[in-house]
Order: structure tokens, then C-alpha cells, then sequence
């Protein structure tokens, strides 16, 4: 979250950057309540010095052997008092803490201003879409045909936006996987690590699109950055260790409130479904080209599996809560003739550590500061699957396996 004492200073700045990310939070209220803090605070600091003054006079009082009852009780009574005060101002920092946790992150300076996703910029495009003699099918169909995806069969047990994989087409999202973790870990520097929400800021403002636990405080993770970012939630850690890398992989859990009637078919958009997540702790000093490394990491493997993609930079009305920069990756996708997101890469800045109150120390004499944390996709396993079979896809409705995946399919090169 934001800085209280920055958010009472920069009043303007953050109710324009709500009004740039579309964000209806109204303000009014926290200028009342830090209002009223400020003034309890004082008022409490006051009555502890009149207090402390009195108590002495108490001391003074017994050494000369006169009567202390009537003194004793006016201690008592602004004792009363600040009890009270303190009990008003927990409950007006609850209040304020509340509108700070609705506040998001203040989006870089070169973030374009723009209301959605038409206003995202292209930075770049990788790889040219293959032309076809034939047209392409989408990814549900070829899965459906080679009897590699199910689901209907998922759709009766769980309901719709679930999918079972089946034979090559699991070995394949296995491929992909494991492909993406030894990839991220041998080549990009990245330490393996397996599998709360205040702190990566899905909570409280994103609730609905999480699934709650019933009769428990637990939710089921959206993704690996809750988890990883929390791994050091209330640690100090130490500069040279920084920056630390970490890849995870975690089966990820969405209600997709919103989403109703968009992409009901196929593994786009699944209640369910694995991503392998890229996760930074970095320094302030560090954290943009920290940024772009981690772009060219999720970049990496698209590159490989030479699966043509593009580069977007999101404009301030589609960023995520969390982020101050966030750069979308969109893969090709032959049957629907566009690019679909498949990675996120966002750095946080020190927002999430604000929240979770993780801090670095440069060395034993330095005051902590908040780290700052990155996040991103490395990349979502459901769509680089959706995206091999349809750019993969052949005349005879066979899919080639991508060369890189074939020591992790065993040694297949086609699924028929």
C-alpha cells in the first residue's frame, strides 16, 4: 500500500492517478480521518505530559507527608482520558488503513494514461504468424479430435471453464512445465520453490474473484505470487543477497467474477488451471532492469518454442492494483487470427512490501528499507499448450511437437 504520510502529501496526485486508473475511491474521507489521527494524537501526547507532570507532583507531595487523594484521582482521571483517546484513534487508523489498502500503486511516470487495453501501446513483435494452406482450428477442437483435452467429461463433473487433459495432451502441459522450470532455473538464475493475500494485494479489494474456503480463513491461491511474495512477509533481509529470484510452480484458482460469456470454450480462461510464476526481491535502485529481465526470461520461452508473440506496455486504466509498470505478453493465435495475453510482468515497486512488511538492510548500521517485489508469468502452462496446438497444428489434424519439448515428451515428435 501507499505511504499515509505520502498519500496526505501528494492528495492531488493520487486522486488524479485514481482518476487515470479509472478508480472510483473517493478521498473525502481519509482528509477527515487523518484530520481527526493528528488531532487525537496530539491530544493524547498533551494529557500524557500534563500526567507525567502531575505524577511528580505526587512524589513531591508524599516526601512532605501531605495529602495525595485528591492529585491521585486527577492522574487517574486523565488516564481515563487517553485509555479513551487511544481507544478512538485504533478505531481511526483501522478506518485509514482500510482506505489505504483500496488505494492502488501509483503507476510509473512513461505508464500511458488511457481507460483499457486499446490504449496499450506495442513495444514489440517477435516471430512472423504462420501462414496456412488450410484453416486453422482452434485449440479445443484439435484437442477434442486427438482426444487429448475433455471438456465435456469435466464439464459434468465440475462445470463449465474445466478442462481434463488426457494421454499426450497431459504428458504435453507436463512438457511444458518442466520445460519452463529448468529453463528459468539453468539458464535465467532463478531458485525452484514449491508451493497471503493482503500483502500481494488481492485482498480486501479482489475478494470475488477468489475461491474462499468454507467455515475457514483460507483462500485457494489465484497464482504463485501470493505464496512466493509472502515467503519473506515480516523478514529484513540483507542487500547482498539481493536481488533474489525465484520460479514457482502452483496449480492457481480464479472465480473469473466478470468474465461471464468470454472465452467459454477452450483453456483461455479456466477456474483451474498450472502457471509457472517468476518472483523478484530486488532493491529500489535495481528494480526497473530488473523489470526487463524478467520480460526476456517469459520472452525466452516463446523464443524457443518459436511461437510468434508480441510485447504490449498496459496504460494505467488496465494495470493491475498492485503495479507501477506492468508489460502484457501475447502469444499468436492462429484460429482466433490475433495475439492473447499469456504473460504479465509487473513491477510492484515497494507496494506489496509495504503490505507485507518486507524490508532490506544495506548493512548492520542502516535503517530497513521496503524492498521492492516483481512478478510474472514464466509463462501460463494452459495457453502455451492452446498456442503449440494451434500454431503447431497440421493438414492431417496432427500437432509437431516443438523440438524443445521433445526430450520432455519421451521422445514424441507428433501427437496424432
Amino acid at each position: 500500500m501507499l505511504d499515509m504520510k505520502f498519500v496526505r502529501d501528494n492528495l492531488d496526485a493520487v486522486r488524479t492517478m485514481l482518476k487515470n486508473r479509472n478508480n472510483p475511491l473517493n478521498l473525502d474521507n481519509f482528509v477527515e480521518l487523518e484530520k481527526k489521527r493528528r488531532d487525537l494524537l496530539n491530544e493524547s501526547e498533551q494529557l500524557k505530559n500534563q500526567r507525567n507532570a502531575t505524577s511528580k507532583k505526587i512524589g513531591a507531595m508524599k516526601k512532605a507527608g501531605e495529602d495525595t487523594a485528591a492529585i491521585s484521582a486527577e492522574v487517574r482521571a486523565i488516564g481515563d482520558k487517553i485509555s479513551d483517546i487511544d481507544k478512538n484513534l485504533r478505531e481511526v487508523e483501522e478506518n485509514l488503513r482500510d482506505i489505504l489498502l483500496h488505494i492502488p500503486n501509483i503507476p510509473k511516470s512513461d505508464v500511458p494514461i488511457g481507460k483499457d487495453e486499446t490504449f496499450n501501446p506495442e513495444i514489440r513483435r517477435v516471430g512472423e504468424p504462420r501462414q496456412f494452406d488450410f484453416t486453422p482450428k482452434a485449440h479445443w477442437e484439435i484437442g477434442n479430435d486427438l482426444n487429448i483435452l475433455d471438456a465435456d467429461r469435466a464439464a459434468k463433473v465440475t462445470g463449465a471453464r474445466f478442462t481434463f487433459y488426457r494421454g499426450l495432451g497431459a504428458r504435453l502441459e507436463r512438457a511444458c512445465i518442466n520445460f519452463m522450470m529448468d529453463l528459468h532455473a539453468n539458464k535465467h538464475g532463478y531458485t525452484e520453490n514449491k508451493d497471503s493475500m493482503i500483502g500481494t494485494g488481492q485482498l480486501p479489494k479482489f475478494a470475488e474473484d477468489m475461491f474462499k474456503v468454507e467455515g475457514l480463513d483460507f483462500y485457494l491461491v489465484p497464482t504463485a505470487e501470493v505464496p512466493t511474495t509472502n515467503y519473506h512477509r515480516d523478514e529484513i533481509l540483507s542487500a547482498e543477497n539481493l536481488p533474489e529470484y525465484y520460479s514457482c510452480y502452483t496449480a492457481c484458482f480464479r472465480a473469473e467474477a466478470g468474465s461471464a460469456g468470454r472465452d467459454t470454450r477452450g483453456l483461455i480462461r479456466q477456474h483451474q488451471f498450472n502457471k509457472v510464476e517468476l518472483i523478484k526481491f530486488t532493491t529500489p535502485e535495481t528494480s526497473w532492469d530488473e523489470l526487463e529481465s524478467m520480460v526476456a526470461a517469459a520472452e525466452d520461452v516463446l523464443k524457443i518454442l518459436e511461437i510468434p508473440y508480441r510485447v504490449v506496455l498496459l496504460c494505467t486504466g488496465d494495470m493491475s492494483f498492485t503495479s507501477a509498470k506492468t508489460y502484457d505478453i501475447e502469444v499468436w493465435m492462429p484460429a482466433q487470427n490475433k495475439y492473447r495475453e499469456i504473460s504479465s510482468c509487473s513491477n510492484c515497486t515497494d507496494y506489496q512490501a509495504r503490505r507485507a512488511n518486507i524490508k532490506f538492510r544495506l548493512d548492520n548500521k542502516s535503517k530497513p528499507e521496503f524492498v521492492h517485489t516483481l512478478n510474472g508469468s514464466g509463462i501460463a502452462v494452459g495457453r502455451t499448450v492452446a498456442a503449440i496446438l494451434e500454431n503447431y497444428q497440421q493438414p492431417d489434424g496432427s500437432v509437431k511437437v516443438p523440438t524443445a519439448l521433445i526430450p520432455y515428451m519421451g521422445g514424441v515428435e507428433v501427437i496424432k
